[in-house]
């Protein structure tokens, strides 16, 4: 396989500091943070303003890379990696979808990201309900029998 080489568009500030301090799902909590986006990226913030939601892309640069089982919270056996949200995966990259709370030049300041502070961004996406909900997913989890 050919290796893939990410860059770091920017950097979470977060009140997060260790593993155990975010909550499991983001978009749970009502905490703010900022995503510092490097100046040589910042030209790419243009029109962002126009979305409320965004999805952001991270690294989880303190997660373990080895594991292939986890045991998600409240379940007693562990699942493939694969089937679970846990951040402890081969390639562990976060996906959130957080709140645009405004731009501050290259600063977006967002609410619902469960990222630590220092973590690394990927990339950033304005969410779109019409192409990202899947209406009959709405309910909450379906899972295939």
């Amino acid at each position: 396989m050919t290796a893939i080489e990410c860059i770091p568009i920017g950097i979470v500030r977060s009140p997060y500091r260790v593993r155990g301090d975010a909550p499991r799902q983001g978009r749970l909590a009502d905490t703010v943070a900022e995503i510092h986006v490097l100046d040589a990226y910042a030209p790419g913030l243009e029109g962002l303003e126009r979305s409320s939601h965004l999805i952001v892309l991270y690294w989880l640069d303190r997660a373990e890379r080895g594991l292939l089982f986890a045991k998600p919270p409240g379940e007693t056996r562990e699942r493939g990696v694969f089937s679970t949200r846990s951040p402890a995966r081969p390639n562990p990259i976060g996906f959130g979808i957080v709140d645009l709370v405004r731009r501050e030049g290259n600063v977006l300041v967002v609410r619902g990201l469960d990222a630590l502070d220092g973590t690394p961004v990927l990339d950033i996406k304005p969410y779109s309900p019409e192409i990202d909900c899947i209406p009959e997913a709405t309910g909450g989890w379906h899972i295939k029998k």
